[in-house]
């Protein structure tokens, strides 16, 4: 027996490290096991495996010292209370990260753009954590919405009930809780909030939203399926992505078993992401008989944003399959281009690139990627509305982006975005309920809440829906670093923007890249007036006064010759 009264049982050496030496000295117990442990490290170790298992009650934090080191945080004029390191997801029940204050004013703003077309809205947080999403929309849209924050977490569905009291925001619970809830009551609440605690692939399957936001940690592709199988018609889906190792090329084999797509790292790789995406919510929307409009995608340094609107029926989805396409891209230029339509074996596929890598450079020069989205990632009418409840909210922010996004629908450097609030002649225009043509006519989809659209209604929004892609937007962007050409100093941004217009080309800045320029010029015609609009870089010459001699080779030599030198430097030879 020692000091403890307990008979030490010497544990076997193991592989995590546990050994017990021949001379028994100062050592622990576990308070679960009673084993016999010789070092401190060890017996936390030793503990947080019984945690794992499930054979305690708690975590190894007493609760006396979480509740006393909990802190609030405000944002947006939201009060949460957040757990001791809530910014570790590892070490945390709640996650919450600062760092995505942008993504949920965004999705703020979406869901009071759709609140101006019909309400109440039901909306769903599968993912509380800390419930922070909810409160905002319950707190600032009132009346307009019915929020359910769900979370399959017990201390995080706790931790959603305390900051709905913090937030003077009633707690409407299950039936089997409904005294608990009694109980918590208070005077002066502003609205109410269903807390549930389950899977969120159960609670979508179980009830029908008008909007849904997705927020798991990591990929998405495991609730789309349940996301669609319950959601109204006309009603939104937002899909926030932070797996981006394997959206932006990091961990290709892992992009390939999660998206069933395939990529490498490009200049465009943020709206490659933003494609991949939207083709996997595509093809679950798809699989449930309804189709997508997408409303916008944002592809930033933490996560990917992709927020589309659900059309009911089976003539909707195929037209959202066809949209899914292959990408052929370039690996010496990075000229690309989508695969054309068909089901034919074509003979020579690099036909369809505009460059001529294939017959100068030496091997196969082009890669096949996706299938992706080949569509419009962006509703102009919906943004501007977006932008109109931003500057009603008070959410400066956010508001450069939306800006960058209607400037990059258009593809037009110099739009003016309206801030005033959309007349019902322009809401007709505006609003995702109405389809826009080119021949200003509109076709109402939804004339009542509940009402299915009839069939006339499907043909009618597919053939609008075809005339108007001829306005999209270009897909992809180049960037102007990207094709620098060797030994000539670029122009201002600004100003090479203004040269690709006065060409006649279509141009925008992109939010997926700062120095990104979106426009429907061919790669051969954007470095010809790169080069014509840069200066020559001097040497020693320009010191002593003399200079440079007049270039004899022509613009379209002097970006081949660009284009082998950089192919040269990267010293990967193809024979």
């Amino acid at each position: 027996m020692c000091i403890c009264h307990l008979a030490c049982r010497p544990v076997k050496p193991t592989i995590v490290g546990e050994q017990m030496s021949s001379k028994l000295g100062a050592h622990y117990h576990c308070i679960i096991c009673s084993a016999t442990i010789t070092r401190r490290t060890d017996m936390l170790g030793h503990v947080k495996r019984h945690v794992n298992k499930g054979e305690t009650k708690s975590r190894y934090i007493a609760a006396s010292t979480a509740k006393s080191s909990n802190e609030i945080l405000k944002e947006t004029d939201t009060d949460i209370q957040v757990f001791p390191n809530y910014s570790i997801p590892q070490k945390t029940d709640s996650y919450f990260n600062p760092k995505m204050k942008l993504n949920r004013q965004i999705i703020f703003c979406t869901l009071a753009a759709l609140a101006k077309e019909r309400k109440p809205l039901e909306c769903l947080d599968a993912f509380g954590a800390t419930g922070i999403m909810g409160l905002q929309w319950a707190k600032h849209l009132g009346n307009a919405v019915k929020v359910t924050i769900n979370d399959l977490n017990e201390n995080s569905v706790t931790l959603i009930q305390k900051n709905c009291h913090l937030n003077k925001l009633k707690v409407v619970v299950d039936s089997e809780e409904k005294e608990e809830g009694d109980a918590l009551e208070d005077d002066g609440t502003l609205g109410d909030i269903q807390v549930t605690r389950m899977d969120a692939n159960v609670l979508m399957h179980l009830r029908s939203f008008d909007f849904i936001h997705l927020d798991p940690f990591g990929t998405s592709v495991n609730y789309l399926d349940s996301a669609f199988r319950n959601v109204r018609n006309l009603g939104i889906v937002s899909v926030t992505s932070t797996d981006i190792s394997s959206l932006y090329a990091k961990a290709q084999h892992v992009a390939r078993r999660h998206y069933g797509c395939n990529i490498v790292r490009t200049e465009y790789y943020k709206e490659l992401a933003a494609r991949i995406v939207v083709a996997a919510v595509a093809r679950a929307a798809a699989r449930c008989n309804k189709g997508i409009e997408v409303l916008f995608a944002v592809a930033l340094e933490h996560f990917v944003l992709v927020v589309v609107r659900v059309l009911r029926g089976p003539t909707s989805a195929d037209e959202t399959a066809k949209k899914i396409q292959y990408l052929i891209h370039c690996q010496w230029c990075e000229e690309r281009i989508f695969q054309k339509d068909g089901n034919m074996v074509e003979e020579n596929p690099y036909r369809q690139l505009p460059c001529n890598c294939h017959g100068s450079m030496p091997g196969k020069t082009a890669i096949e990627l996706g299938p992706l989205w080949s569509s419009s990632l962006f509703n102009t009418g919906f943004l501007k509305r977006m932008l109109f409840e931003s500057i009603h909210h008070g959410l400066d922010d956010i508001q450069p982006l939306i800006k960058t996004l209607i400037f990059e629908s258009e593809c037009t450097p110099q739009s003016q975005c309206s801030t005033h609030a959309p007349s019902n002649t322009n809401k007709q225009e505006e609003n995702g309920v109405f389809v826009k043509t080119t021949d200003d006519t509109t076709v109402d989809i939804y004339s009542a809440q509940g009402k299915r659209k009839s069939n006339e209604m499907t043909i009618n929004l597919a053939k609008k829906q075809k005339t108007d892609t001829s306005t999209a937007h270009p897909p992809f962007y180049y960037n102007i670093h990207r094709h620098s050409i060797k030994g000539m100093n670029m122009p201002k941004l600004k100003k090479f923007l203004c040269c690709l217009s006065q060409a006649g080309f279509r141009v925008s800045r992109t939010h997926f890249d700062p120095m990104g320029i979106r426009t429907d010029a061919p790669l051969m015609q954007f470095k010809s007036i790169l080069l014509k609009y840069s200066t020559p870089t001097y040497t020693g010459a320009q010191s002593e006064g003399q200079m440079p001699p007049a270039a004899e080779d022509t613009v379209t030599d002097r970006v081949e010759m660009s284009v082998s030198d950089k192919a040269e430097a990267s010293g990967c030879r193809r024979w």
